[in-house]
Parts: C-alpha cells; sequence; structure tokens
C-alpha cells in the first residue's frame, strides 16, 4: 500500500488544525483556539492570516480577562443617573418627539428613519430600554399566553440584525395589534448590521402592547456572543457604550420561553439533557440568579440545544450544549401534554421544518442569512384553533452594508 507523502500529511494537520481553531473560535472556546492557532503559526510561519487570527485570539482573551478582573457583582443598573427628564435632544433632531408613552405615530416614524439610515436620539433610545426593562422584569420566565376567539400570534424565529427582512414580516403578516400578538423567538441580534434597528423597533412594540408582544432569549442576547458577533460594536458605532450595557442588562431580564395555549412550547434553542425535566421546573427557573447562559445548565440548554435524527442524545456539533433525538421530544411531550415544541436558532433552507414526527417545528426568519445561504426565512401563524400556519419569503434589498460590519476581527475570517 503506497505511503502518504510527508508534505501532504503535513499540509493535513495544518488544515485539521486550522478547522478547529475556527470552530472553537465561532464558539468563544478562545484558550483552545489559541493553542490551535499557534500550532497553525508553528507548522505554518509565512500564513499571514493565521498570525492574524492569533494575534486578535489573543487580544480577546486578554480582554475577557480583564471585564472578568473588574466585573462587580450586584452592580448598580446601567439606567443609574441617567436624568431622562433633564436629558437634552440634538437641535438638528427631526423625528417624531417621544413623551411618556409609546405611540403608533413614533414607531411608524422611527421605521422610516431606520430605513433612510438615521438614527434616534440617544435620550429616546434610553426611554424606550428601560420602559421594556420594567416591563420585561415582571413577565414570569415561561410567558403563558392563550389565544382568545377573533385574535392569533405570529411566531418569528431569528432576525439577526436583518431590519429589512423584519419589515417584509410585518408586510406579509400584518403589523402588531392589540388582536394580533407576535413572538420573537430569540437571535434578534447580531451578524446583521441592523441590529440595534431592529432591536429598538421590537422593544417599541414590546412598550406599546406589553400584553400581547412577546419576546424570547436567545443565544445571541448574551455578552460574550454580542462582543463577537457585532451587537457590541454596533452599539458603540450608532450610539453609546451606555446603550449596550442597557440592552445587555435588559437581555438578562428577557423569558426563556413562551406557552401559547398549553399545546405549543416555543423556545430557542431545544430540550434537556434529564428526562425529568417539565414546564414547572422552566417556571420555577430563576433566570436572575444568573445574567448570562454559561456553558451549562438548565438555561444555557434552552438557548442552546438542536434537534437529531437520531434517538436518544448526542454531543453538539456547535460544541456547546446536545442534540436530542424524536424519542427525547415524544417523551417530553408526553409528560407535558403538548403538541410540539417549537424552536429556532439553526438555519432552515426552506424557512422552517417539521421533525420528531411532527412534534419539534424550527422556524427561522432571516433570509439569506449573511447574505450568502440562500435560504427562505418563515413564520408561523396560530388562530384560536390553534392550528399552525406557515408562510415562507424572500429576503428583501438592503443598502450596501456587509453583515458582520461591526463584528470582531476574528469572525471575519469565518464568514
Amino acid at each position: 500500500m503506497p505511503t502518504r507523502p510527508l508534505s501532504s500529511i503535513r499540509t493535513m494537520s495544518i488544515q485539521a488544525y486550522y478547522r478547529r481553531a475556527s470552530a472553537n473560535t465561532a464558539i468563544l472556546h478562545h484558550q483552545d483556539a489559541l493553542r490551535d492557532w499557534k500550532l497553525v503559526v508553528k507548522k505554518a510561519p509565512n500564513d499571514a492570516n493565521a498570525k492574524l487570527r492569533m494575534a486578535e485570539c489573543n487580544k480577546i482573551i486578554k480582554r475577557d480577562a480583564f471585564l472578568k478582573a473588574i466585573e462587580v457583582e450586584d452592580a448598580p443598573s446601567a439606567a443609574e443617573g441617567l436624568d431622562l427628564e433633564h436629558m437634552a435632544i440634538d437641535p438638528a433632531y427631526d423625528g417624531a418627539k417621544l413623551g411618556s408613552e409609546m405611540t403608533q405615530e413614533f414607531i411608524e416614524d422611527m421605521i422610516q428613519r431606520f430605513k433612510d439610515g438615521k438614527k434616534l436620539a440617544r435620550k429616546y433610545v434610553f426611554q424606550i430600554i428601560i420602559a421594556v426593562m420594567d416591563i420585561i422584569k415582571k413577565e414570569p420566565t415561561m410567558v403563558e399566553y392563550d389565544i382568545k376567539e377573533g385574535h392569533e400570534i405570529t411566531v418569528c424565529g431569528d432576525t439577526h440584525g436583518q431590519f429589512f427582512d423584519l419589515l417584509e414580516i410585518f408586510r406579509l403578516a400584518g403589523r402588531p395589534s392589540a388582536t394580533h400578538s407576535f413572538l420573537f423567538n430569540g437571535d434578534f441580534v447580531d451578524r446583521g448590521s441592523w441590529s440595534t434597528e431592529i432591536a429598538l423597533l421590537l422593544y417599541a412594540y414590546k412598550w406599546l402592547y406589553p400584553d400581547t408582544f412577546f419576546l424570547n432569549r436567545g443565544n445571541h442576547e448574551t455578552d460574550d456572543m454580542n462582543r463577537m458577533y457585532g451587537f457590541e460594536g454596533e452599539c458603540r458605532a450608532k450610539y453609546t457604550e451606555r446603550v449596550f450595557k442597557l440592552f445587555s442588562e435588559s437581555f438578562s431580564a428577557l423569558p426563556l420561553a413562551t406557552l401559547i395555549g398549553k399545546k405549543y412550547f416555543v423556545l430557542h434553542g431545544g430540550l434537556f439533557s434529564d428526562d425529568k425535566i417539565t414546564l414547572d421546573d422552566i417556571r420555577k427557573l430563576n433566570r436572575f440568579k444568573q445574567r448570562q447562559p454559561g456553558q451549562s445548565g438548565l438555561m444555557m440548554e434552552m438557548l442552546w440545544t438542536d434537534p437529531q435524527t437520531a434517538p436518544g442524545r448526542g454531543p453538539s456539533k456547535r460544541g456547546v450544549g446536545l442534540q436530542f433525538g424524536p424519542d427525547v421530544t415524544k417523551r417530553f411531550c408526553e409528560t407535558n401534554g403538548l403538541d410540539a415544541i417549537i424552536r429556532s436558532h439553526e438555519v432552515r433552507m426552506e424557512g422552517y421544518e417539521v421533525e420528531h414526527d411532527g412534534k419539534c417545528i424550527t422556524v427561522f426568519s432571516a433570509p439569506n442569512y449573511c447574505d450568502s445561504t440562500s435560504n427562505k426565512g418563515a413564520f408561523i401563524k396560530i388562530g384560536p384553533d390553534y392550528k399552525l400556519k406557515y408562510t415562507q419569503f424572500e429576503a428583501v434589498p438592503h443598502p450596501n452594508i456587509k453583515p458582520m460590519a461591526y463584528a470582531s476581527n476574528g469572525l471575519m475570517g469565518l464568514m
């Protein structure tokens, strides 16, 4: 049997380390990534890209160590000391005025401003985030919502900073109202370069319709993902660091799941490593105990897990969380009296996918994800009969700003 040339083995080895370093960077395992980048640079000292990625990774590790060192438990709210009543608005600001309550007129003006590439007055940004934070802090970890006669709810998956596609959802599905509820199932921000616009619009609707407009937390409503995938950088570029800190604080207060009509359990990621987990465990989960989900535990699994076709459970292809099979989904639904779980978190080429004998539904609402995937987007309408109606849609044109425009440099090589 012929032996493989040493140079071929060496090349394969470098490629393997390169792929593993890229994968660990993507899931924010920076120490593991740095070890592999060092090996790549040692084996290929003339690889300029690998050197750049190693330097960026090292910089991120130092930054994270610094942030951890200055972290203070029970730190005061980023809203503390903000004197909104006396905060001046730039005389050049030509948008609608916001008083003590959100209005549909303000939202319409805000949408047009964002379409025109304009920003909100900083005072209004602070007002919106603080008002919504007060609302969601009073909501349970699992919101429970029954659909009344004459009402409906539209369930959307990841929107990932694709603001113009969000407007297409509202065009096709209809705008939020007192009788038309919406649930956005996490990952509003990062990757797409209009994340502040999406977050502010969704928050404005939450303020206007607190009882019929719902937001679940996703794995990208977390500090480490926001630092890497663009939202923190976008907040700084368009507004201020304090705006990001307020958003971060509000993200940690978002509910983790929504139960629709006691039939559909909606959460961003998926199911659990333990069959004993029930809806009552979600109801009792204190989401305020830890602001960030970490690498293990119930919150992490709710934000990160994915379905698989094989029975049982398996390691996650992401390197975080796990995968769960159709038998796991069936047991969970039977134990909790559910028709199905609805989750997001993964691109689906048709915008949605029904798996696990109809008991696991994935909906993804960012078409042509990152301007490169050619997938459709989708949303689900549910009326008082609790039947699921799927709508698919294509991406719409947007201004010539690339995805990840505000992301950490080390992530650009992963696009």
